[in-house]
């Protein structure tokens, strides 16, 4: 990501006890390893700040010396975002909590036997069973939230969102899912999707996807959220550009749904406006049907000009999660075969709901609370609808 060039006389020092502008000096490692906004004031500011500032380094490379690793050392990385090894071992959920059938398997088996064709519509208890549960997952959701800030592991992440769901109850949908890993996903800066928490640590300026899903009393609830790590991220404008947009996006869409709305009708509203802010959708990944089962139809694409059949019912619960990126909307995955990215290692942003349709429209039956981390935060400066790049 290339800094706008009327920025670059206003870059503050990345001294941590330094008020200074930033000269031209920048860490000669960082520039090594493609991290940006590594400037300092003077010599004598990044000695001082040397053993806190090389922690940066470790984040992006993997401390040997800690007994930390890049575990694909060989891979050609697209962006500056690295995994850090080695992951911590599968935290355990207690046998009182009901269990999906992944859990022991690692295989969705009662999902892949699904008829794709056919839509469930929920019941009054049904519905009551969802409200619940993403409730329950807004909750989660936002004390994970609340632990984010420069310096925490991801891997810290997904012990505080673990421990959450089974205070209540619930199983972590993620947890060995397909064998995914972990309890929860989060995917930093150019990390698309799925990624999977590790060793690495936050740096201000990240921007981090905190992907949350969980099971508890035979239903699932998903949402996502893309958050700020410091003041640098939001001073970005390139990610806020990607992070507001997407987020109005989501918004968007979710407006528009109520009953007889045709389901290939919000990945036109999202692919609009994505392209009124200048960023671009990722159209490999959609939002999906959700109940009882974690992935059921419908799938919901998010880009315009799609064939998709089917509308929207009352008793219908799906998922609507658009990404959106400011680079070339195609991705590449790392070696882990989880961790998707984008090909440019430009940055990519995530929203996601968990929905009801009702009689009338719509229930965001994940929806934020007043207290809620994170939220919408001004656009900065554009020119002709698109941030200086």
């Amino acid at each position: 990501m290339n800094e706008p060039k009327d920025q670059v006389s206003k870059r503050k020092c990345s001294g941590a006890d330094c008020n200074n502008d930033a000269g031209s000096l920048q860490c000669p490692t960082c520039l090594k390893l493609g991290l940006k906004d590594s400037f300092f004031c003077s010599q004598d500011c990044f000695k001082r700040n040397w053993s806190t500032h090389k922690t940066a380094h470790s984040a992006a490379q993997g401390n040997t010396q800690a007994g930390f690793y890049n575990p694909f050392p060989k891979y050609k990385f697209t962006g500056s975002v690295r995994p850090v090894y080695p992951l911590s071992p599968r935290r355990p959920v207690p046998k009182s909590i009901p269990h999906p059938d992944w859990a022991e398997t690692g295989i969705p088996k009662s999902e892949k036997a699904l008829n794709r064709k056919k839509i469930d519509i929920l019941d009054a208890k049904g519905i009551e069973a969802m409200r619940k549960v993403c409730r329950l997952g807004r909750e989660v959701l936002d004390i994970v939230a609340a632990e984010l800030k420069p310096g925490v592991t991801t891997d810290y992440l997904d012990e505080v969102c673990h421990k959450a769901c089974v205070e209540r109850k619930a199983y972590p949908s993620p947890l060995n899912y397909n064998h995914f890993p972990k309890s929860l996903c989060t995917s930093p800066n150019e990390v698309v999707c799925h990624g999977i928490p590790d060793q690495r640590v936050l740096l201000d300026g990240d921007i981090l996807n905190l992907d949350v899903s969980l099971y508890h009393e035979g239903y699932h609830a998903d949402l996502n959220e893309t958050y700020y790590i410091g003041d640098r991220a939001k001073a970005d404008p390139d990610s806020v550009r990607v992070v507001e947009t997407t987020r109005e996006c989501l918004d968007k869409a979710i407006a528009i749904v109520k009953p007889g709305t045709p389901i290939r009708d919000f990945g036109a509203v999202i692919e609009e406006h994505a392209k009124s802010r200048g960023c671009k959708v990722i159209t490999t990944w959609g939002g999906h049907g959700i109940n009882q089962h974690f992935h059921p139809p419908p799938w919901i694409p998010h880009y315009g000009k799609s064939k998709v059949p089917g509308i929207c019912k009352p008793g219908m619960t799906f998922t609507i999660e658009p990404i959106l990126t400011v680079g070339k909307p195609q991705e590449v995955y790392w070696p882990d075969n989880w961790t998707n990215v984008t090909v440019d290692g430009k940055r990519t942003a995530q929203f996601e709901h968990t929905l009801l349709v009702t009689e009338t429209g719509v229930e965001v039956l994940t929806a934020r609370r007043e207290n809620s981390p994170g939220g919408p935060i001004p656009m900065p400066t554009t020119s002709n609808g698109d941030s200086k790049s």
